[in-house]
């Protein structure tokens, strides 16, 4: 006990942003809220998607991560904040940034973090969805993090779990953490959303990414345009809000944000354009056709790339691109989620 409050008071000395973010504070009574914190409180069992989700339940989440990535760049990343929980990862496709991500989100918070893949489980046996949900409520979990192919996999667990369940993409549905990310890479490159204008470029089609940053975008007032070739934008997509187009000078003119989506090569198998050498012709984002965009304009992608295909090495490396600052800002998305699930009190911590 005495080792644990010796820990405990190490921890308060070295990162005083952890005093800020601690779930349950020493007297019992939340801290009266300082000026500017938003007064919000998460209230939701579960992150399924950003459809539905208010504009000021998504400012919650992005403030609690600019709390999140202030520990995340000291030199010491790990503090008891979530020690005692059990975060599942349970991935039915193959992942390496949002799986890692949660992984070190979880474990920089004190969390134990176990990692179920679909091919060494007994999914590989048979076993339904509902059967391991199950088997995961009775081994104790706390957050369930879920990545299915099936659209509406992760609401599907929710229903059958008491645990926390974070949606780390469904089939092309959503993919809201990633959605979040990239909220949270816009707003602290640009400062705000309202007004701006975002252009969505690539795969409209089969991206749950696009569909996740639509529905966060115009909840928070930005202007957003998609396009791409006639086979990858439905046109059904207008409905969310968003204009849509083909031609990529049109969309590119005055954007403020360019968020590159991957070409899913698996799809071109379907032969839903010529070629990858074609498409890269007409919409793959290099220096040139970026001439049109705004001079500060922020350029973004959420990886893997394919470069030479949508996008150019010399754009991905152009100072104006945030690619790699998204990775670093998913960890502190994802570290503030699992607070929040979990009972943390951002509005008592993070300054609006």
């Amino acid at each position: 006990m005495f080792l644990d409050e010796l820990l405990q008071a190490f921890f308060n000395f070295v990162h005083p942003a952890l005093r800020r973010i601690r779930p349950k504070p020493p007297n019992g009574r939340p801290p009266r809220a300082a000026k500017g914190v938003r007064s919000l409180e998460w209230k939701r069992k579960d992150l399924l998607g950003l459809e539905g989700l208010s504009a000021e339940e998504i400012h919650l989440i992005l403030d609690t991560a600019e709390s999140c990535k202030q520990i995340y760049e000291r030199e010491i990343k790990k503090f008891p904040t979530l020690r005692g929980r059990t975060v599942v990862n349970l991935f039915y496709e193959p992942s390496t940034r949002t799986r890692t991500s949660f992984e070190l989100a979880g474990k920089w918070m004190g969390a134990d973090v176990i990692n179920v893949s679909s091919s060494t489980s007994s999914v590989a046996k048979g076993e339904s969805l509902r059967d391991t949900a199950r088997t995961l409520e009775a081994l104790g979990a706390d957050v369930v993090v879920i990545r299915h192919s099936a659209a509406g996999a992760a609401h599907q667990l929710a229903s059958e779990v008491r645990a926390a369940v974070i949606n780390a993409g469904d089939g092309a549905h959503e993919h809201p953490t990633q959605g979040l990310l990239d909220l949270y890479t816009i707003r602290e490159r640009k400062g705000r959303f309202a007004g701006l204008r975002v252009t969505i470029v690539g795969d409209i089609l089969h991206s749950r990414v696009a569909r996740s940053n639509i529905w966060g975008l115009r909840t928070l007032g930005a202007e957003v345009t998609v396009v791409g070739p006639p086979t990858l934008v439905p046109r059904e997509i207008t409905q969310l809000g968003v204009r849509a187009t083909h031609d990529l000078e049109e969309a590119l003119a005055g954007a403020d944000v360019v968020n590159i989506l991957r070409i899913q090569l698996e799809r071109q198998k379907k032969g839903l354009f010529p070629s990858l050498r074609e498409y890269a012709r007409l919409y793959g984002i290099t220096a040139e056709k970026l001439e049109s965009a705004g001079e500060d304009v922020l350029i973004m992608h959420p990886g893997p790339a394919n470069l030479g295909v949508e996008v150019s090495e010399e754009v991905a490396r152009d100072p104006r691109s945030a690619i790699s600052g998204q990775v670093q800002n998913g960890v502190a998305v994802r570290m503030a989620l699992l607070y929040l699930l979990t009972g943390g009190r951002a509005q008592d911590a993070v300054l609006g």
